[in-house]
C-alpha cells in the first residue's frame, strides 16, 4: 500500500522507489488548470481501467492538476464516512462557472456523501481575505462541511458573514500545527490526505503558484496527527513547463497571475521537489503502516 502511483500527465515526477507509472501525457491539454465536468467524467472512466485497487499515494504532477483529487476521493473509503485533509496555500473553493478547476474542486468534494468534513490547512493566500470573500463558495462553509486553517491572513470578515465557525486563523505555522494536531488527536477519524506543495515556503520547494509558509517539519507533524487511518492520499505541486494550445486556457491562466517558471532553474527545482516527495511519502507510509497494525491488533 506504500507504492506510489504516478499519473504521468506532465512528466514532472522523479523516479520514486517502486513507483507505478500510468502514462497520460495525451490528457494534459484537456485537464490542465481546469476542464468541463464531462471531460473529468471521461478521465474518471479511464482511471477505472488503469488504477490498481488498492493503490498507494497518487502523484498528480503540477498543482494545475489538483482537481484530479476529486475522482480519487470519490472512489476512496468503501463508502464509509471519512474526513479530507488538504494541505494547500489556497482554499480551492473558489467560484468557477466552467466546470471544475484546480481552484474550485474542494466544494464538490465537500458534497460527496461519504465525506464528513474537509479541512484545508496552511492557507496563506489572500483568496480567503476580505477582497476575495465573494469568490469563495459559502454553502460548504456555512453548513459545517468545510473549514479553513490559515496563517497570517485577515479573515475578520468571516465573523460578520456568520462563518466564524469555519475559519481558524493563526499568526504562525507552529500555532496552526499545534491547534490542528490537538483537534485530530482528540478525535481520530479515517482520512483522505491531499498535499499541494505550494503550501510550503519557496525555499522548501518551488512551485508554479504563489506559496505559503509551512516547513517540512510542520507537514510531518500534521501527517503524524492523522491517527484514524488513511483511506487514500495524493501529492501535487510539482513544477513543470507547459504552453496551452487553447487561447481560452492561456487567458484563464494569465488571470490567475501564475509565476513564470524559469527554464534555467527547472532542473534544480525538480530535484528539490523530488527530495521533498521522498520525505512526504515516507511519512505517509508510516501512517498507513501504523493504521494497518492498529486494525490487526
Amino acid at each position: 500500500m506504500t507504492r506510489p502511483i504516478v499519473l504521468d500527465i506532465d512528466q514532472s515526477v522523479g523516479p520514486l522507489t517502486g513507483r507505478l507509472v500510468v502514462p497520460l501525457a495525451h490528457w494534459q491539454e484537456a485537464l490542465r488548470f481546469g476542464c468541463s465536468l464531462r471531460t473529468l467524467g471521461r478521465f474518471d472512466r479511464v482511471l477505472d481501467d488503469l488504477l490498481p485497487d488498492p493503490h498507494a499515494t497518487a502523484m498528480l504532477g503540477s498543482g494545475d492538476f489538483h482537481h484530479l483529487s476529486l475522482p480519487l476521493i470519490a472512489r476512496a473509503g468503501d463508502a464509509k464516512p471519512f474526513q479530507v485533509v488538504v494541505l494547500d496555500n489556497h482554499p480551492d473553493n473558489m467560484r468557477y462557472p466552467f466546470g471544475v478547476h484546480c481552484g474550485s474542486w474542494v466544494r464538490r468534494v465537500a458534497q460527496l456523501p461519504q465525506v464528513s468534513h474537509v479541512h484545508v490547512v496552511g492557507i496563506g493566500s489572500d483568496d480567503i481575505g476580505r477582497a476575495h470573500a465573494w469568490e469563495n463558495y459559502r454553502a460548504p462553509l456555512r453548513s459545517g462541511r468545510l473549514s479553513y486553517w490559515s496563517v497570517g491572513v485577515d479573515v475578520r470578515w468571516a465573523r460578520d458573514a456568520g462563518l466564524a465557525h469555519a475559519f481558524h486563523g493563526f499568526d504562525t505555522p507552529a500555532d496552526l500545527v499545534d491547534a490542528f494536531r490537538e483537534q485530530q488527536l482528540a478525535r481520530p477519524l479515517p482520512t483522505y490526505l491531499s498535499i499541494d506543495k505550494d503550501v510550503f515556503a519557496p525555499d522548501v520547494a518551488r512551485t508554479n503558484w504563489d506559496q505559503g509558509q509551512l516547513r517540512l517539519e510542520h507537514a510531518l507533524a500534521l501527517i503524524d496527527s492523522l491517527r484514524g487511518g488513511l483511506v487514500g492520499s495524493d501529492i501535487t505541486g510539482e513544477v513543470s513547463l507547459y504552453r496551452y494550445r487553447s487561447w481560452w486556457k492561456r487567458q484563464l491562466s494569465a488571470m490567475d497571475a501564475q509565476p513564470v517558471v524559469d527554464e534555467r532553474e527547472l532542473g534544480q527545482w525538480q530535484a528539490q521537489q523530488h527530495a521533498l516527495n521522498e520525505r512526504l511519502l515516507a511519512a505517509i507510509g508510516k501512517r498507513v503502516e501504523a493504521g494497518s497494525l492498529g486494525a490487526i491488533s
